[in-house]
């Protein structure tokens, strides 16, 4: 088989994807690899809704809980382990699921992502500093006049990424714009099926307000403060994601717990309109009108992946 099956189940937070993935992976021989940029680190496990072991049915789950919340992980670093995942899935006889809601992630698979160079922790404490000094959107100016092209693009409020596009100037003496059209390379040698789950946008927001309820009632609240106790410190990306933040801020009294509820609520439900905008731009996506777990959508989905011929592959010798 030249082009072996990759299956993408992508759509917004509390879609049913993780459901949906096993299901068809039970289905299909498969294999799945994580792609939601939080649920790699350990135990951050209530608030990103991961799967159990139970849950997994003993279908093999790969980049899932396996970093600390201190590590750092780019969706360059999840471009080349997502890679060679794929390969020693196919290496297996199997098929590759890959599933999750970061846009970007699934973007730097497929299509390839700009390298750059290696971050420079000193580089990013200076750039960091002046921002605290002069403001961001200085920062943005500074942008600007190095890389105009880049800055159109970044949001004057997005921190990380004008500092990395200042970074990247300075390093390499090139705007990150100009390098970006460059040294990208397309995922090849797999016959792609892509399934988007687009639930009604009403169903999708109450699904999320229930989810977000129940994680607080779970225990969010005591996963955050076994985290912090154990001294990772609450400034780290993964400990700002939604609901951690939020947990955070409550037990720094500055919001109630009931405060905390409705406000991740209220974010999640933002965050869940920016995938499906982000989503929609994604090409040849089989959208499924459900969620993940509903009957009618398993089957569509399953009938859809076969239309597009694929099927259990046999094993390679």
């Amino acid at each position: 088989m030249n082009n072996w099956p990759l299956i993408i189940i992508l759509g917004p937070t509390a879609s049913g994807k993780s459901g949906l993935a096993i299901h068809l992976a039970s289905q299909f021989n498969g294999e799945i690899i994580n792609c939601d940029s939080v649920q790699v680190y350990r135990y951050l496990d209530i608030g990103t809704s991961k799967t159990s072991m139970g849950e997994q049915a003993g279908i093999p789950h790969h980049l899932l809980d396996f970093l600390l919340p201190d590590e750092v992980f780019t969706a360059g670093d999840f471009m080349t382990a997502g890679r060679q995942l794929l390969e020693e899935i196919k290496s297996r006889g199997k098929i590759p699921f890959v599933v999750g809601g970061t846009g970007l992630y699934l973007r730097a698979l497929l299509e390839g992502l700009f390298q750059g160079p290696k971050r420079s922790e000193e580089l990013r404490h200076r750039f960091y500093q002046f921002s605290q000094r002069h403001g961001i959107a200085r920062l943005h100016r500074l942008l600007c006049r190095v890389d105009p092209i880049s800055a159109g693009k970044i949001s004057p409020q997005d921190k990380p990424k004008i500092i990395r596009a200042l970074e990247v100037f300075w390093l390499t003496h090139r705007p990150l714009s100009e390098q970006h059209l460059a040294g990208k390379e397309p995922l090849s040698g797999y016959h792609v099926v892509k399934l988007g789950l687009n639930p009604p946008r009403e169903l999708l927001y109450g699904a999320i307000n229930q989810r977000v309820q129940h994680m607080f009632e779970k225990g969010l609240v005591e996963e955050v403060k076994g985290i912090l106790a154990m001294g990772f410190q609450p400034a780290l990306k993964p400990l700002q994601s939604l609901g951690y933040a939020q947990v955070i801020q409550h037990l720094h009294q500055t919001l109630t717990l009931e405060e905390a509820i409705r406000l991740t609520q209220q974010l999640t439900r933002n965050y869940s309109k920016r995938q499906l905008t982000w989503f929609r731009r994604e090409p040849g996506v089989n959208w499924l009108q459900g969620f993940g777990n509903h009957l009618a959508t398993l089957e569509t989905a399953a009938k859809t992946i076969k239309e597009r011929g694929i099927k259990m592959p046999s094993p390679l010798g």
